[in-house]
């Protein structure tokens, strides 16, 4: 029997799947790995770290759960979350961790960059919003802070080329990851030279730009040994983790958009042509070079939660931070709509879409003297979720949505699931798959191998599990309270930049 094995680089974790040709789920493994805060601005990871737990958790899982069923592997596709940067040397040593997503020490190139007329030219070029988020602004502040360090490089790339070249020597880059770098051209699918200009690099410093479907990789003999696979497995060079997420939702061209919720969050459609926006709140993805993937991404998800759990969880017993987040949740339950009035802004990594701030900061408001700490854990998972209504909001200038799919872990969360159809006033359905990257990734490598025309009839076998009905009159409260919510952003938005510009003033 075949299989073909999914790797997907998140940003907190490395989780290694397997299906087989019918896209029937085998097996599956996690491993994690630290994210460092030297600074409030700054997120960063080993990339050797992440290498070696990559490749512990593969191997385990082949050698424990895969060959054990007598299944061998034909196919391994990679995804990867996106806009991290690593720089390395002439021998492709890394020259320190790997930047995330999360990190915003480019704040200052990107508000200059964004104020130019430069800033518009390069964002209708890249399709990707001009935020620290991008490759393209990283670099940029590598080149003025650490000029000895980016002299040094002689690549940068992203997390997923490291642990692909690792495995094969090939520094290949897929366009779904490339297009969310803010340095590929999504119109002609090369570097873009404006951008790489800003940027003080050349296309001969970034990896080779391939399709999705891209699979000329062979993996290196020792890996072939140590994995116990044969050299003609096909290795797929796969796309980004949103990409992969929307495709396993089934959302094809249709009035469906999915969100998804992990550490991060992103409210997504797809459709066969860019959506433009004068102003930059969202960004166009392409998962190939004819399905663009179009939406907005909150960098306070379920990081956030998980955030809160850690702080405020009642740890009495032996550590279990799972125990803990179903215990909070099950006491927010207990809480009416609206958590009695408070109300919560989520943004302790700042914020992408749709205010792009990279100085916003998270804010409890309307505390009074009758309210407990479920009111606060309430108001806390209200607050993810109205940021990510206001992404929707955004989206639906551009496209008329009647109904949502969600994926990710709010998804296993039927509470969580009931707020999102209130708060939108839209059917949400859940998925029966649980990994929708996963799934997507496998359906991706199935069109590869011929098993599905199209990647459009592939995701025709997405199903869904089941679908939550909003609530008019809880939907009627929470339009109240969004609307303080939204107030809020825009009246603080310079006590945002003070509170930020202190942080990074005073803290250790």
């Amino acid at each position: 029997m075949n299989c073909i094995v999914i790797i997907e680089m998140g940003t907190a974790a490395v989780r290694v799947c397997a299906f087989d040709l019918s896209g029937n789920l085998i097996s599956s493994s996690k491993g994690h790995y630290p994210t460092f805060h030297e600074q409030p601005d700054h997120s960063e990871q080993d990339p050797e770290q992440m290498f070696i737990t990559m490749l512990y958790i593969l191997k385990n899982l082949l050698i424990e759960k895969i060959y054990p069923k007598k299944y061998t592997v034909t196919c391994i596709c990679f995804g990867s979350s996106m806009h991290s940067l690593l720089a390395v040397d002439k021998d492709g040593i890394p020259l320190g961790n790997a930047i995330t997503w999360a990190d915003n020490r480019g704040k200052k190139e990107a508000a200059d960059l964004k104020k130019s007329s430069l800033g518009e030219e390069i964002y209708k070029a890249t399709g990707t919003p001009i935020h620290p988020m991008s490759s393209l602004i990283k670099i940029a502040w590598m080149k003025n802070h650490e000029p000895e360090k980016f002299r040094m490089a002689k690549k940068f790339m992203p997390i997923k080329t490291y642990i692909i070249q690792q495995l094969t020597g090939a520094c290949v880059i897929d366009y779904s990851i490339a297009s969310a770098t803010g340095l590929m051209n999504i119109h002609n699918l090369t570097w873009d030279e404006a951008a790489l200009n800003f940027a003080g690099i050349t296309p001969e410093e970034l990896p080779d730009l391939h399709p999705v479907f891209y699979s000329d990789l062979t993996l290196k003999k020792e890996y072939q040994r140590v994995l116990k696979l044969q050299p003609t497995v096909k290795i797929l060079i796969g796309s980004s983790d949103g990409c992969l997420a929307t495709l396993g939702a089934g959302v094809w061209k249709n009035r469906m958009a999915t969100i998804t919720i992990e550490d991060s969050g992103a409210f997504r459609i797809i459709g066969d042509k860019i959506i433009e926006d004068p102003k930059q709140q969202i960004f166009n993805y392409l998962l190939t070079e004819k399905h663009i993937i179009t939406g907005g991404p909150t960098s306070n998800g379920g990081v956030i939660f998980n955030w809160f759990a850690k702080q405020f969880g009642d740890f009495r017993e032996a550590f279990d931070i799972d125990q803990s987040m179903e215990m909070l949740i099950e006491e927010a339950a207990g809480v009416e709509v609206g958590s009695g009035g408070l109300i919560f802004l989520p943004f302790l990594h700042g914020e992408r879409a749709p205010i792009w701030n990279p100085n916003s900061r998270g804010c409890y408001f309307g505390v009074n003297i009758r309210h407990e700490r479920k009111h606060f854990i309430r108001a806390t998972i209200e607050g993810i979720l109205f940021e990510m209504y206001s992404i929707g909001r955004t989206l639906e200038q551009h496209r008329h949505i009647e109904s949502l799919s969600i994926n990710g872990s709010f998804a296993s969360i039927p509470f969580c699931t009931q707020i999102i159809a209130d708060i939108f006033n839209k059917p949400v359905s859940t998925l029966s798959h649980a990994d929708s990257i996963g799934k997507g990734a496998f359906l991706l490598s199935a069109t590869e191998m011929g098993i599905y025309p199209s990647l459009e009839e592939a995701s025709k076998t997405v199903t869904m599990h089941q679908t939550y009905l909003p609530n008019a009159k809880n939907h009627e409260v929470y339009a109240q309270y969004f609307k303080v919510f939204e107030s809020l952003i825009t009246k603080v938005a310079e006590e945002f930049d003070f509170i930020s510009d202190l942080q990074q003033r005073y803290s250790q």
